[in-house]
């Protein structure tokens, strides 16, 4: 089964096409090629799918916990960096179907960077969703083991968790980050990023992501957490968002569809041993 493997800021994917499959992407198979140890080690796998569409490219994105994920900004601009790679696109603007919605892309610099519309920051609780809350969840309170924890939700066609934290830490987001994401709020689980007000147009961010743990970038996080920045106001509508992976930048316009964009590197490609999948047969 032929592979390759992209970074995006620390956020490594690999992606397969779908019919290059030998065998069912199970949560087990997934598992293996995600871990290090076992298979070549990935935060996922974008899965390219065979039947074309008029209005663009379709992908699924897995986690290495082998659940779905809506959608993953870095896993689109990395999707986006294969297409280009393989000539299916060029400089122009072009779309990508993910199960969170359809976004508009654009390669930029040969390919080294790519620009994103992730689509429009929705707050309202039923779409993204929260439980025990009216309207928008702005502000709210959360309790964690007797902790009282201010926290915003926003949907970026996946469900995210903002909490403003004065030193956001790796040990912050592994203490909290689990807890939050399984929260019984959050039906479908959260992704979770503790942020950092440095400035009008600068924001700091950890993350944790709703199944694959703690990570060192995010796209969808870094439309997230901007766009509840500017919803609060705490920022303006350019926001360079700053995490231990790198820096993405982020538009938001006045009905809060937020364009992303930041940099994509090539690891390596090759073929995966039927014999490395053995594991979970």
């Amino acid at each position: 089964m032929k592979f390759k493997k992209y970074n995006a800021l620390g956020n490594s994917y690999l992606v397969i096409e779908e019919k290059d499959l030998d065998m069912d992407l199970s949560k087990e198979a997934i598992s293996i090629l995600c871990s290090k140890n076992f298979g070549i080690g990935s935060d996922g796998i974008l899965l390219k799918l065979m039947d074309p569409v008029s209005s663009g490219f379709r992908m699924r994105i897995f986690n290495p916990d082998g659940s779905e994920a809506e959608k993953s900004g870095n896993g689109i601009r990395i999707f986006c960096r294969y297409l280009f790679d393989n000539g299916l696109v060029n400089s122009e603007r072009f779309t990508v179907l993910t199960k969170g919605g359809t976004v508009n892309c654009q390669i930029m610099d040969c390919g080294s960077r790519v620009n994103v519309e992730m689509g429009t920051a929705i707050f309202d609780v039923e779409l993204i969703p929260v439980s025990n809350v009216a309207g928008e969840a702005l502000n709210q309170e959360l309790v964690i083991n007797d902790e009282k924890i201010a926290f915003s939700s926003v949907s970026m066609g996946n469900p995210h968790c903002v909490v403003f934290v004065d030193h956001p830490s790796k040990e912050l987001a592994y203490r909290l980050g689990p807890k939050i994401e399984e929260h019984s709020i959050f039906p479908n689980r959260t992704n979770v990023q503790f942020v950092k007000v440095i400035g009008s147009n600068l924001i700091q961010i950890e993350i944790w992501e709703r199944g694959a743990g703690y990570t060192l970038a995010s796209g969808s996080s870094s439309c997230a957490a901007a766009a509840v920045a500017k919803k609060l106001g705490y920022c303006d509508s350019e926001i360079v968002v700053r995490m231990p992976g790198g820096e993405i930048e982020i538009k938001i316009d006045e009905n809060y569809v937020v364009t992303m964009e930041g940099p994509v590197t090539s690891v390596c490609s090759g073929t995966i041993s039927s014999e490395a999948l053995l594991q979970c047969l």
